[in-house]
């Protein structure tokens, strides 16, 4: 009997296979000449292909074709490049692609994130961008060369010798130490399920439990959300989740609703599930570094 492929689907008649072609006359030619006996099928709205090995000459086919389309692609983002190129230390034009270099900034992050096709390469600490992406590249590079060169070590110690023992100092740490704590403020009536991934103002956590200590709703404003007139609040305790959990956690397919984000809890969307398996995952690394590191007496394995 006729078998479906990706991009195919399977003809009621005959041994073979069919597919949906985009309706312009290059690709239909080109498909006509790879496959001289292939058929319009007007009850099922496309192209049947005869023969038992059908489908695996239509998935060869569609590959090489999405390749060549690739290639084309890169090839004229490389010319882009060429014409008018990016200028910049953060970023390095290799034959193969672009490679992002930048110190650690989540607003880097976010940016390159919504680039097509960008990949971590976690192995070499780098972003990479194929060629046929560098539209979008360069109209969002104002936003990633900003954000670096703000989150330069130089350009971070002198904000922080700016804002040395003013109110902001102070607020800064007063944020840091609240932090630590792992607690967050739940409807005392609408309080969210434990051990499960939480979208919240402080990112996706799994909540422990809480001892019903109530939250002072000025805590909560400086720090949280805006606390809702009336409304109670519990202290719940959080930890992170491992990355096992986040991958196997169920996004949202749609963003909080208003009441959600007044309450303070939410299902999370796939964005934010990214930022937090991210998260999980730097930090799975960062202990193994130091297991291995450990093995040597806590030094290096270097030596030095």
């Amino acid at each position: 009997m006729e078998k479906e492929i990706k991009g195919a689907s399977a003809s009621p008649k005959g041994v073979g296979a069919t597919t949906d072609l985009p309706h312009d006359r290059i690709t239909i030619q080109r498909f006509r000449e790879a496959f001289p006996r292939a058929r319009w099928s007007e009850s099922r709205n496309a192209w049947f292909v005869p023969g038992r090995t059908a489908e695996r000459r239509i998935s060869h086919w569609l590959a090489e074709m999405e390749a060549e389309a690739a290639t084309f692609a890169d090839e004229k983002g490389r010319d882009a490049f060429a014409f008018d190129p990016i200028e910049s230390h953060y970023l390095e034009a290799r034959p193969a692609n672009f490679q992002i270099r930048t110190p650690y900034s989540r607003s880097v992050i976010n940016e390159i994130r919504e680039i097509p096709h960008a990949r971590w390469d976690g192995d070499r600490r780098l972003w990479t961008v194929p060629y046929r992406s560098f539209d979008e590249l360069r109209r969002r590079w104002p936003a990633i060369q900003l954000a670096a060169e703000r989150n330069e070590p130089e350009a971070r110690r002198v904000r922080r010798e700016a804002i040395k023992g003013t109110d902001e100092e102070r607020a800064s740490k007063a944020r840091t130490r609240e932090r630590r704590r792992k607690r967050y403020p739940v409807p005392a009536d609408d309080g969210p399920p434990f051990e499960r991934a939480i979208g919240t103002h402080v990112g996706v956590v799994f909540f422990i439990g809480t001892d019903g200590e109530v939250a002072d709703p000025a805590t909560i404003g400086a720090f949280y959300f805006p606390a809702a007139d009336g409304e109670e609040y519990l202290w719940a305790s959080w930890r992170s989740g491992s990355l096992e959990e986040l991958v196997t956690t169920w996004p949202s397919q749609a963003r909080p609703a208003q009441h959600e984000v007044d309450r303070g809890w939410w299902t999370p969307s796939l964005a934010e599930l990214r930022i937090a398996r991210r998260a999980a995952r730097s930090g799975r690394r960062a202990r193994e570094g130091k297991g291995k590191d450990s093995s040597f007496g806590g030094r290096p394995a270097d030596g030095t």
